[in-house]
């Protein structure tokens, strides 16, 4: 509501193999530095690969 430029980011998993996002938000404008930001955690967390289980 406010604007300001955010994302969530599965940094953890809980038991159930589903993912846990953690939130960063940055001032007005700033979406370069979450750019940034996503990509050195992907570096040291890689996510792209993984996906939640299949629930029958």
């Amino acid at each position: 509501m406010s604007g300001q430029p955010a994302m969530s980011v599965p940094l953890a998993w809980n038991q159930a193999g589903l993912p846990l996002g953690m939130m960063f938000a940055a001032k007005l404008g700033e979406e370069g530095l979450l750019f940034r930001l996503a990509g050195q955690l992907e570096q040291v967390r890689p996510w792209k690969d993984r996906r939640p289980p299949v629930c029958a």
